[in-house]
């Protein structure tokens, strides 16, 4: 073990590599925000995995980078779940197990042209199952989906009106994998320069002949952010703060005024005063008001976190609750055998109520919205039937406060391009505590984005969108794809596997007889 390069021999050390080499790939989302990294950040994990003395080793690999890479995505996690955030790491980091054993299974040793041609297909194929599988709401949801690290890259925004996210990963996952060939298989090059290529091409295919959103006229649209308020008293103060600063739009000429997650800790069946405070508001800006209720129902059992619209007369009577929640923030998954969370971070007390369906709201200028709340601007295909409802701009509501001072509210904000972008349609990311942001109907950012030491009300000039998007139409067809590959590569190994098995052994040679003066002579001679 004297030998520098055997140091890996160490299976802790190597795990240690991996788990390295896996969080690198998170440099390239906000807060760095490293978008070009993404392009060679997985080539030290494949490399890694590809070197593996044994399959299984190669699976431990993928298992550690997985650990590392979840783990350093969600590592602001850690003052409020403690110990707990290692162990959904490593869960979820189990994901890529298989992942690293398909990495040595095609890269390893000295890789065939046809072997390579098949990685660069098969393995983001594996990684976009991989995607797909933790989407899973109880999984943690698509946060940290590779695709969403190019959410300022034009043409990556408008791949993603073709294919989605999905479409982003999938690609990034080939880049990856032909830098790596590059690197270390010589004889395989050809391949890898082809896979290169055949990338920009569809990219510079996509910048040239994707249609561009239909645009036509705009909404003046207002986000209410009030800033870090804290204490007992805290509920109050923060409707006060609202309250305040929605006035300073009187005479502004919006359309829609938006509040952010939790804006309103009460609720307003039981809170007449509150309803006639928030339709005085509406009065006074000429425009419905879209708050977000977090409190116990009176009509019903349960804490809900709703988005509620209130007009010049109170409450318009559209409100759509949250059916997507945070696990372990708003609800424990198995909670009779994962409670314990509760002990040791802060975990929910209690769940939640799910809502039933997503609500297409119309306000008195004519605009239809689709309200999502926070952790659901994740879910793609959320934002892509309210876009194929009609939605004419899609809002989420949310609220990062409890992680001010990490990357989750860059990392939440930046979402808001990826919706806008493959669905045509304008986002708008209202926060109580930043980063609040507008997204136009081709994912471009539109006015200034809100940070966390903001304590504001802006305007913005909305551009709409008109028309269907290929990923509003066609769904999530990359993932489908790359799922008929996993099953079309597998049967074939399988049959290969099969027919090796089958083939008959070679005969033995006969050993050479020798005549009486000693000259050899084979049998029946």
């Amino acid at each position: 073990m004297k030998s520098s390069g055997h140091w890996l021999v160490s299976p802790w050390r190597r795990s240690a590599v991996a788990a390295g080499a896996g969080a690198l790939p998170v440099l390239a989302f906000p807060a760095p925000s490293l978008w070009w990294f993404a392009y060679v950040a997985l080539v030290p994990w494949i490399l890694l995995a590809r070197s593996a003395p044994t399959g299984r080793r190669a699976a431990y690999d993928g298992w550690w980078g997985g650990f590392g890479f979840m783990f350093a995505m969600h590592h602001w996690l850690l003052p409020n779940l403690h110990v707990f955030t290692f162990v959904l790491a490593a869960l979820l980091g189990a994901l890529w197990a298989p992942w690293g054993w398909l990495v040595r299974r095609l890269l390893g040793g000295a890789p065939s042209r046809g072997r390579v041609g098949a990685a660069l297909v098969v393995l983001p194929s594996g990684w976009l199952a991989i995607e797909l599988v933790r989407s899973w709401e109880a999984l943690g949801g698509p946060w940290g989906v590779l695709g969403a690290s190019q959410w300022q890259v034009g043409a990556a925004l408008r791949l993603a009106s073709v294919g989605g996210i999905w479409l982003l990963s999938f690609l990034l996952v080939v880049l990856n994998v032909a830098v790596a060939v590059l690197l270390v298989v010589r004889q395989a090059r050809v391949p890898a320069v082809a896979a290169l290529v055949a990338t920009g091409v569809v990219a510079s295919a996509a910048w040239v002949g994707t249609p561009v959103p239909d645009s036509g006229g705009r909404a003046r649209i207002a986000v209410v952010q009030p800033g870090v308020v804290s204490g007992p008293d805290s509920p109050d103060r923060r409707f006060d703060r609202e309250e305040r600063l929605t006035r300073e739009l009187s005479g502004r000429d919006v359309d829609l005024v938006v509040w952010g997650e939790s804006s309103v800790g009460f609720d307003l069946g039981a809170r007449p005063d509150l309803v006639r405070r928030l339709a005085a508001l509406s009065r006074a800006t000429g425009a419905e008001l879209l708050v977000n209720v977090d409190a116990r129902r009176s009509d019903q059992p349960g804490i809900y976190k709703s988005s509620v619209l209130v007009g010049p007369d109170g409450l318009t009577g559209d409100r759509y609750d949250k059916m997507r929640l945070v696990p372990f923030g708003e609800y424990i998954p198995a909670r009779s055998l994962l409670g314990w969370a509760t002990s040791v971070g802060k975990a929910a007390g209690e769940d939640r109520r799910r809502g039933s369906e997503q609500v297409l709201m119309k306000t008195g200028s004519g605009l239809r919205i689709g309200p999502m709340v926070c952790f659901e601007s994740a879910f793609p295909d959320m934002s892509r039937h309210l876009a194929g409802d009609g939605a004419d701009v899609l809002i989420a509501q949310s609220s990062t406060s409890t992680f001010q001072q990490s990357w989750a509210p860059w990392q939440h904000a930046s979402l808001a391009a990826l919706r806008a972008a493959e669905t045509g349609r304008p986002m708008v990311h209202a926060t109580l505590t930043g980063v609040s942001a507008v997204h136009g109907p081709d994912g471009g950012r539109v006015g200034p984005r809100l940070g966390t030491d903001a304590s504001t009300a802006q305007v913005y000039d909305v551009p709409l969108g008109h028309g269907t998007t290929p990923y509003v139409r066609f769904g999530d067809w990359p993932p489908q794809a790359a799922l008929l590959v996993l099953a079309v590569w597998g049967t074939a190994e399988g049959v290969r596997t099969l027919r090796l098995r089958r083939r008959p052994a070679p005969a033995p040679h006969a050993p050479h007889a020798r005549t009486a003066h000693g000259s050899p002579t084979r049998p029946g001679h």
